[in-house]
């Protein structure tokens, strides 16, 4: 007989159920574990998934427990936090309005999540699982959707967030003139010190997969990855896009479906598109080895247009370039060059020019890391770079209501090229892709109007820039000894009074 005990500790200033070994073990031969495994490396949790959907749902589920435990904590706090809305509200979500469009594999890999973490101990279920995976969507596009259709009285001021930095470049503007593409996830101190995860899939059907992502999503969601197919892709935030489709599928099931099954550009452009909800709506940046073609997806959900080319670069930094969708589908204004979005845009046109016929892999690693302000054309770290600062910036960034000196920015980056996409593989760093750290402690201390973010945002340390590949082994852990240094982190800052991420904290 197996005796699941359960404590609840503090780390770092954040909440976090963490799990006895002794539950660990009760599926040490569970066969659904398969081949699964994780290891750390460089500030990064590598996790190895293999199998069915539920299996690998499952192996994600169980593998990565404690982060799971700990990522709801923060999605669930920012979520309600800016929405006004409880927990009950994002689980009702989750079952009427999202699960009803997601098609059978991905129920399963979903379900094979809450399995997973039930196995351990956890109270997180299916739909908390679902929730967590359309963090993204749900509070920044349904909501706003949902508060003017109900006519919500004095509703808070919820805009799509323009998250991230990326270009992607091919022929003359490249080193050997093949594809190199990169990409740095702005967001929330809060939730991006915890996007730390590089998942390698294995699915039984379509493309293995190899991406970043945040733990108990399925897709990768900032999104960065490659897959077997030859497909690289990656994307930037619409800034102030507005519009949802309560009938249409979520954002998450069809980002995942496409890194898994596309082949090609068409492929992957046809999967976004087909059944279009609106929510997190992207520039999609799409290259394929195969034929040295890059492509730029602006996905609107009234307006789609498509650019392609095997000879040039796109740069996006959370504009939106169509005027049809600038017009129709936003509030952005592209003309005033002081904001983030059009201030990066200007220095992705610099950079790219400048060093055309240059660009490799280690050139883009030193553009993501960039603190150039062209606004006030001067080095700077603040909202204004690629690398992004806001906590540094006394304008904060009012068109995603980042408030001044909002804990938010860069908070870790990944680049590739054709050849390593080819053996799948890219670099990545944790942390500002500049190698600056933040320090939690000593920024509340100077900004006490984000005091409802102390009990769990905590110290981003900067990583080095490292190497992963699909099917990378670095003292592997499965079983019961997975997540060992993690719980043994853990165990060392334990504090008992801290409250648990219990079902009856979770709602409905």
């Amino acid at each position: 007989m197996v005796i699941l005990r359960r404590f609840t500790f503090r780390f770092a200033g954040s909440l976090i159920l963490v799990l006895s070994c002794a539950a660990f073990a009760k599926t040490n031969s569970d066969s659904r574990l398969g081949k699964s495994y994780r290891f750390d490396r460089g500030g990064w949790i590598y996790v190895h998934l293999e199998g069915s959907p539920s299996n690998i749902g499952y192996q994600h589920g169980y593998l990565l427990a404690p982060e799971i435990e700990d990522a709801f904590q923060s999605v669930r706090l920012t979520d309600t936090h800016n929405t006004q809305r409880d927990w009950k509200f994002f689980r009702k979500t989750a079952r009427e309005i999202l699960w009803p469009h997601i098609e059978s594999e991905y129920q399963q890999q979903l379900q094979g999540i809450a399995d997973g973490l039930k196995t351990t101990g956890s109270k997180l279920d299916l739909w908390d699982v679902v929730a967590l995976n359309a963090f993204e969507e749900v509070p920044d596009y349904y909501v706003p959707w949902l508060n003017k259709k109900e006519a919500v009285l004095n509703p808070p001021s919820l805009h799509a967030p323009g998250n991230c930095s990326a270009f992607i470049a091919t022929g003359s503007y490249t080193k050997d003139g093949k594809i190199v593409i990169a990409h740095n996830n702005w967001t929330s101190y809060l939730n991006g010190e915890r996007w730390v995860v590089m998942f390698d899939i294995v699915p039984q059907h379509g493309n293995s997969m190899l991406m970043d992502g945040f733990p108990g999503v399925i897709t990768s969601d900032d999104d960065f990855g490659v897959n077997s197919s030859g497909i690289m892709m990656t994307e930037t935030t619409l800034t102030q896009f507005r519009g949802f489709d309560p009938k249409g599928i979520p954002e998450f099931v069809r980002s995942r479906k496409a890194l898994q099954y596309a082949n090609s550009i068409d492929d992957y452009v046809r999967i976004m598109k087909q059944g279009n909800n609106g929510g997190y709506a992207n520039d999609w940046l799409i290259g394929d080895r195969k034929t040295n073609e890059i492509a730029y997806l602006e996905l609107g959900l009234k307006h789609t247009p498509l650019w392609r080319s095997k000879e040039g670069y796109f740069v996006s930094s959370n504009f939106a370039r169509d005027p049809d969708i600038i017009k129709e589908e936003t509030d952005f204004d592209p003309n005033n060059l002081g904001t983030s979005p059009n201030a990066r845009h200007a220095r992705w046109e610099e950079l790219i020019q400048q060093n055309r016929g240059k660009i490799d892999v280690a050139m883009a690693q030193q553009f993501l890391s960039d603190h150039f302000d062209s606004y006030q054309n001067k080095e700077e770290a603040n909202e204004r770079a690629l690398c992004g600062h806001s906590d540094t910036s006394p304008r904060g960034i009012e068109l995603w209501d980042w408030a001044p000196y909002f804990p938010g920015g860069a908070v870790q980056g990944k680049a590739t090229d054709s050849d390593m996409a080819g053996k799948m593989q890219l670099m990545a760093r944790a942390g500002h892709p500049c190698g600056a750290d933040f320090h939690a402690k000593e920024f509340l201390a100077q900004h006490p109007e984000f005091a409802w973010q102390v009990p769990l945002l905590r110290d981003m340390k900067a990583g080095p820039w490292t190497e992963f590949k699909s099917g990378d082994r670095e003292n592997s852990q499965t079983g019961a000894d997975q997540s060992k240094e993690t719980r043994r982190k853990l165990k060392s800052a334990a504090q008992p009074k801290a409250p648990s991420a219990d079902r009856k904290n979770t709602g409905d």
